[in-house]
């Protein structure tokens, strides 16, 4: 791997000024008011029956063994900034043993010449590395040549963002979004490596995250709202006269503790990341049932801040308090950390109960509407069924 650094990509500018926005709180008010954890508790166990060796908070992930149910989520990259964070993390990832997410790929594929910004194989080591590209690519870029890229960058998994919210503040953002389910289909199908489907930070239905694991999604990141709000990141770039129309969207989406509530029943297959903030946070969102929990913000401000001693720390006290809150709870292991060890506040527990009944609802209307389309374009549902098999 070269040591040199690249030279700036076209859309360069644009990263750096994210970076720029995102960790420089004194200027840049972009987070969100919580991704609802406030709301849910643990039940003591004042006699837990237990030693603290006996507290085993590791899992499985695609094949490794990780010491703790936590990853660094997918950042940043393509800019001078980007490409140096990408080695810190890398570097971080490689000593904690966890998986490391990067920034979108999809400049590669104007600018090749960047390929050392994502090429952190070689200094993560036996850590995960996870690529990402936004769904707007998987339908408009060969998947061939994707793959391709994927073989040579190393990578352990590919992460596909959903981020409709953030492209349509986004000058220069996607406006077309047709086509984007079915071409995550087509390429889960012919993945040559595991496929994780996220959000970046207004979540994922469990409606939507039940039809793209049964799709064949190895893992879908709910990435609910409370932490970064991209809408109010790109209303940073926007002329200071329109970004009175990002304020209305300050608290789209939903929280992530909320989502995790309304998910309970899919059995497995969930991440969860958006608004993260704790390991307070971590655990309750591993024990509200999500496979593993990811940080973005605090993690880039703290490799800006302190490079890869400050991520460490910062990972190594997460681990901590998720090992602290299973001795606290009598849980050896983190699946006996997800078996009735939380309760929820009422009005919680009732939100999840309605979004639920809406989520059904909206989802019964749109398999209506395909239906009615369906028999509009002639298309009986044996063969829809057939197509898809």
């Amino acid at each position: 791997m070269s040591s040199a650094k690249p030279r700036a990509s076209a859309t360069g500018s644009r990263k750096e000024k994210h970076l720029e926005i995102c960790t420089d709180p004194s200027r840049f008010e972009i987070e969100g008011s919580g991704a609802g954890f406030d709301a849910v508790h643990f039940l003591h166990e004042a006699l837990p029956e237990l030693s603290i060796p006996e507290v085993d908070p590791s899992v499985d992930f695609l094949g490794a063994r990780l010491p703790s149910p936590l990853f660094i989520s997918c950042m940043t990259g393509g800019s001078e900034g980007g490409f140096e964070a990408n080695r810190l993390l890398a570097r971080a990832a490689r000593e904690l043993r966890i998986p490391v997410g990067l920034g979108s790929i999809r400049v590669l594929f104007r600018e090749p010449s960047l390929f050392d910004h994502f090429h952190v194989k070689p200094i993560a080591g036996d850590a995960p590395v996870l690529a990402n590209i936004g769904a707007v690519q998987v339908r408009d870029i060969d998947h061939g040549q994707m793959f391709e890229l994927l073989r040579r960058l190393e990578v352990q998994a590919l992460v596909v963002h959903l981020n409709p919210g953030q492209e349509l503040f986004q000058p220069e953002g996607d406006r077309d979004f047709r086509g984007l389910k079915e071409a995550l289909k087509r390429l889960c199908g012919s993945a040559p490596l595991p496929v994780i489907v996220k959000e970046t930070g207004f979540g994922i239905r469990p409606s939507l995250s039940r039809e793209l694991l049964n799709a064949g999604a190895a893992y879908v990141d709910i990435a609910g709202s409370g932490g970064t709000n991209w809408i109010s990141v790109e209303s940073y770039r926007l002329p200071e006269g329109q970004r009175g129309e990002a304020d209305e969207f300050r608290d789209w989406g939903a929280p992530t503790a909320l989502l995790l509530g309304a998910s309970a029943d899919l059995g497995g297959g969930l991440m969860a990341s958006g608004g993260i903030r704790t390991g307070m946070d971590a655990a309750k969102a591993i024990a509200m049932g999500a496979d593993l929990v990811g940080l973005a913000l605090p993690v880039i401000r703290a490799v800006k801040g302190g490079g890869v001693e400050q991520v460490v720390r910062l990972y190594d006290g997460l681990a901590m308090t998720i090992r602290r809150v299973m001795a606290l709870t009598g849980s050896r292991t983190v699946a006996d950390l997800r078996r009735g060890t939380v309760w929820m506040e009422p009005p919680l527990s009732a939100a999840i109960e309605a979004f639920k009944r809406a989520d059904s609802a909206a989802q019964a209307v749109r398999s209506s509407c395909r239906v009615r389309e369906r028999r509009r374009s002639g298309i009986s549902e044996r063969d829809d069924s057939e197509g898809r098999g």
